[in-house]
């Protein structure tokens, strides 16, 4: 099993680019991302911090429907 650790905000959003999610918004210290899929848009959250905690990353994955092996090898 793939252990998650904690990283910035800007890498996640590189990861979440590597996987197929834009940049579609930023307000404030938030970002919103986007995978436009056929059956239905994906969105997630991420806040721009200098850290993100295990729990807010793997919320985070909860939203966009990622796994944390699929991330953790995308990183």
């Amino acid at each position: 099993m793939s252990k998650l650790r904690k990283i910035s905000g800007t890498r996640a959003i590189r990861t979440f680019e590597k996987l197929g999610f834009i940049l579609v918004r930023q307000r404030g210290s938030h970002v919103v991302m986007r995978k436009y899929r056929p059956g239905g848009d994906i969105g997630c959250v991420i806040p721009l911090h200098r850290e993100l905690k295990i729990g807010t990353l793997k919320g985070i994955l909860r939203q966009a429907k990622i796994s944390e092996e699929e991330f953790i090898n995308s990183l």
